[in-house]
C-alpha cells in the first residue's frame, strides 16, 4: 500500500488511490481495513499529490511540443495561453518540483530499507511541501483563469512572492528569476540592436502608436510565416523600410514604437520603461539608416559588449534589483542621448536647421515674404483651385531670386502647399494638436481664399526628423499662416498710405479725414502687433532655445527645449488664447476690408462707401 501511495504522489493513481476530475486524488472509500484517522492522513497527503498532478499537467500543456502544433492545428493549446514568458514560468515551476520528486525517491529507499516505517513518516518527510504547493497552485490557477500573458506573468508571480512564508517566497523568487531571464534577453535585443523580438506581443514595448489595439488581433493570425524565424509582422516591417528607403525619405520616424503599459510589471516604474523605449528607438533608427557606418559609427559608441555583459550579470542575480537595473538603463540612455546630441548639433548642424525654420516658417526673411506677397497677391485672393499650388511655388521661387536668395541646396527642400479641398488630413492633424489652424473650414468646404489654405512643407533631413516630426511642422505651419496674415495686412495698409500720399495735393473732404485717421489707427495697432510678435516673442524665445541647446550634451533636453519653444510661440502669439485670437483675426479682416475699400475708390467715397466706412470705424 505504501508503494501505491508513493506512486499516487508521483502522479500515477491506481485502484486504492483513485483520481476524479473534481476532487483529484482520494483514498478509495470501500477499503474495510482502514481506520477513519488513517483515511484522513492519507487524504491529506493525497491533496498534495493532486497539486503535483495539476502542476505537471500545466507544464506538459505549455511546454511539451505544444509550440510545434501551435501554427498547424486550429487551436493552439487548450487554454489559448502561449508565449515565451509562460514557457519560462513552466521551466521555473519544473525546477521547483525537483526537490519534491527527490523526496519521494528518498522515501522509497527508506521504505525498502525499513519495512516497519509508518504513514506518518511519509507525512513528516513531505511536510515542507504542505505549505508550498497550495500557495503556488494559486498562482498557476490565476494565470490559467485570467489568461495572463507576457510580462503580466512577472507581475502576478511578483505579487504572490511578497508574502510572509519563506519557502513560498523563495520558490516564487526562483521562478521569477527564470522569467526575468526572458525579459533581459528581449531587453538586450531591443536596447543594443534595436530589434523587437516579440512574436506574441508580450514585451512592454510595442510597434505602432500607443492608442491603437485593433491591429493586434489580425497580426496574431499570421504571425509565423515559417521563413527562418521571420514573423509576418517583421517581414512587413522590412518591406515598409524598403519602400521608405526607395522614396529616399526618412528612416521610419520615431513614433513607430510606444509603451504597452498594461504589460509593464508594477515594480518597473514608467520612467524607466520610457528610457528603455527611447534607447531602443534611437538604436533602431540608426540600424535602419546605416548607409554610411563610418560616419555615424555605432550609436552606442561600440560599447554594446560592455552593456551586454552588464545585462547578463543582472540576469544572473537571484533577486531583481531596481536600483542596479535603473543604473544600467540610465548608463545606456546617457550614452545614446549624448551620441544623438553630437550627431544632431555637430554633424547635422541643428542650429543651422533651426535658423532655416526661423527664416521660412517664422518669417525671419522678411524681404523674401514681402516680395512673395506682392507677387502672389492676385493668385491667392480667390478660392484656390488645383493649379494654384504650382503657381504659388513659381512665385515663391521668383521672390527668392528677387531677394538674391539663390541657395540651391535649400530651395528644393521648401515647398508651399495649398490645401484647396480643405484636405481632411490637414484637418485631422490640426485638430489633433489642439491648435486648429486659423480660418480653417470644415473638411469638405473649400477655404474662402488661397491665403487661408497656404502652408509650407519642408523636407527634413535625417536624423533631424526625430525633432521636426510632422506634428511639429504642422504647429509651425499654424504660426506661419498667422504671421503671414499679419504681414499681409501690414503691407496692404502701407500700400494705402502710398495711395494717400499720391493724392495729398488734391482737395480733401470730411470722409477723407475719417478714412485716413482710421488707417492711422489700424497701422498703429498692426505695426505694434508685428513688432511684438517678431521681437518680443520670436527673437527672445529663439535666443533662449539656442542657449539651452548649447548648454547641454543630451538629446532629450534638446527635444524638451524645442517643445517649450514651440508651445511658448503658440501661447505668446495668442494662437492658443482662443478669444484673443478670434479678436485679432476679426481686426485683421476689418483692416483688410478697409484696404480693399480704399484701393477700389481712389476719389472721394460715395454714399455706399461712406456707410461701409462707418461700419468699419465702429
Amino acid at each position: 500500500m505504501i508503494h501505491e501511495l508513493l506512486l499516487a504522489l508521483s502522479g500515477y493513481p491506481g485502484t486504492i488511490f483513485t483520481w476524479n476530475k473534481r476532487n483529484g486524488l482520494q483514498v478509495s472509500q470501500d477499503l474495510p481495513f482502514l481506520h477513519p484517522s488513517e483515511t484522513s492522513v492519507l487524504n491529506r497527503l493525497c491533496k498534495m499529490g493532486t497539486d503535483y498532478v495539476r502542476f505537471t499537467e500545466f507544464i506538459e500543456q505549455h511546454t511539451g511540443h505544444v509550440h510545434q502544433q501551435e501554427h498547424y492545428s486550429s487551436q493552439p493549446s487548450q487554454s489559448g495561453l502561449h508565449g515565451i514568458y509562460l514557457r519560462a514560468f513552466c521551466t521555473g515551476l519544473n525546477s521547483m518540483l525537483q526537490p519534491y520528486r527527490q523526496a519521494l525517491l528518498d522515501l522509497e529507499k527508506e521504505f525498502l530499507g525499513d519495512p516497519h516505517l509508518s504513514i506518518s513518516h511519509v507525512n513528516y518527510m513531505l511536510e515542507q511541501f504542505q505549505l508550498l504547493f497550495p500557495s503556488v497552485i494559486v498562482v498557476v490557477e490565476t494565470i490559467k483563469s485570467q489568461k495572463i500573458h507576457g510580462c503580466q506573468i512577472l507581475e502576478t508571480v511578483y505579487k504572490h512572492s511578497c508574502g510572509g512564508l519563506p519557502p513560498v517566497r523563495m520558490a516564487l523568487e526562483k521562478i521569477l528569476a527564470v522569467c526575468h531571464g526572458v525579459m533581459y534577453k528581449q531587453l538586450a535585443a531591443w536596447m543594443l540592436h534595436g530589434l523587437l523580438l516579440d512574436q506574441s506581443e508580450e514585451f512592454f514595448v510595442k510597434q505602432g502608436p500607443s492608442a491603437g489595439g485593433a491591429t493586434a488581433a489580425q497580426e496574431e493570425d499570421e504571425e509565423d510565416l515559417g521563413i527562418g524565424g521571420l514573423s509576418g509582422k517583421q517581414l512587413r516591417e522590412l518591406q515598409d523600410l524598403r519602400l521608405i528607403e526607395e522614396e529616399n525619405m526618412l528612416a521610419p520616424s520615431l513614433q513607430q514604437f510606444s509603451l504597452r503599459v498594461e504589460m509593464l510589471p508594477s515594480y518597473i516604474p514608467v520612467r524607466v520603461a520610457e528610457k528603455i523605449l527611447f534607447v531602443g528607438e534611437s538604436v533602431q533608427m540608426f540600424e535602419n539608416h546605416n548607409q554610411s557606418p563610418s560616419r555615424a559609427g555605432s550609436i552606442l559608441k561600440h560599447q554594446e559588449d560592455l552593456f551586454a555583459a552588464e545585462l547578463h550579470r543582472l540576469k544572473q542575480q537571484p533577486l531583481f534589483s531596481l536600483v542596479d537595473f535603473e543604473n544600467l538603463v540610465d548608463g545606456i540612455r546617457s550614452t545614446v542621448a549624448e551620441h544623438l546630441w553630437t550627431l544632431m548639433v555637430e554633424e547635422s548642424d541643428l542650429l543651422g536647421q533651426l535658423k532655416i525654420i526661423k527664416d521660412f516658417y517664422l518669417l525671419g526673411r522678411g524681404e523674401l515674404y514681402q516680395a512673395f506677397i506682392d507677387l502672389a497677391q492676385h493668385m491667392l485672393k480667390t478660392p484656390p483651385s488645383a493649379v494654384t499650388e504650382h503657381d504659388v511655388n513659381v512665385a515663391f521661387q521668383q521672390a527668392a531670386h528677387k531677394v538674391l536668395l539663390d541657395d540651391d541646396n535649400l530651395l528644393p527642400l521648401l515647398h508651399l502647399t495649398i490645401d484647396y479641398q480643405g484636405k481632411e488630413s490637414k484637418e485631422a492633424s490640426g485638430n489633433r494638436e489642439g491648435t486648429t489652424p486659423p480660418q480653417e473650414t470644415s473638411p469638405r468646404e473649400a477655404p474662402p481664399t488661397g491665403w487661408a489654405a497656404l502652408g509650407l512643407a519642408y523636407k527634413v533631413q535625417w536624423p533631424l526628423h526625430i525633432l521636426f516630426t510632422p506634428a511639429v511642422l504642422e504647429k509651425y505651419n499654424v504660426v506661419f499662416r498667422y504671421l503671414l496674415s499679419v504681414r499681409r495686412v501690414q503691407s496692404e495698409l502701407q500700400h494705402c498710405w502710398a495711395l494717400q500720399m499720391q493724392r495729398k495735393h488734391l482737395k480733401s473732404n470730411q470722409t477723407d479725414a475719417v478714412k485716413w485717421r482710421l488707417r492711422n489707427h489700424m497701422a498703429f495697432l498692426v505695426d505694434n502687433l508685428q513688432y511684438y510678435l517678431q521681437v518680443d516673442v520670436l527673437e527672445s524665445q529663439f535666443s533662449q532655445l539656442l542657449q539651452q541647446i548649447n548648454a547641454t550634451r543630451d538629446f532629450e533636453s534638446i527635444r524638451l527645449a524645442h517643445d517649450h519653444f514651440l508651445s511658448n510661440l503658440l501661447a505668446q502669439s495668442f494662437i492658443l488664447l482662443k478669444p484673443v485670437f478670434h479678436c485679432l483675426n476679426e481686426i485683421l479682416d476689418l483692416c483688410h476690408n478697409f484696404c480693399s475699400l480704399v484701393s477700389q475708390n481712389l476719389g472721394p467715397l460715395d454714399e455706399r462707401g461712406a456707410a461701409q466706412l462707418d461700419i468699419l470705424v465702429k
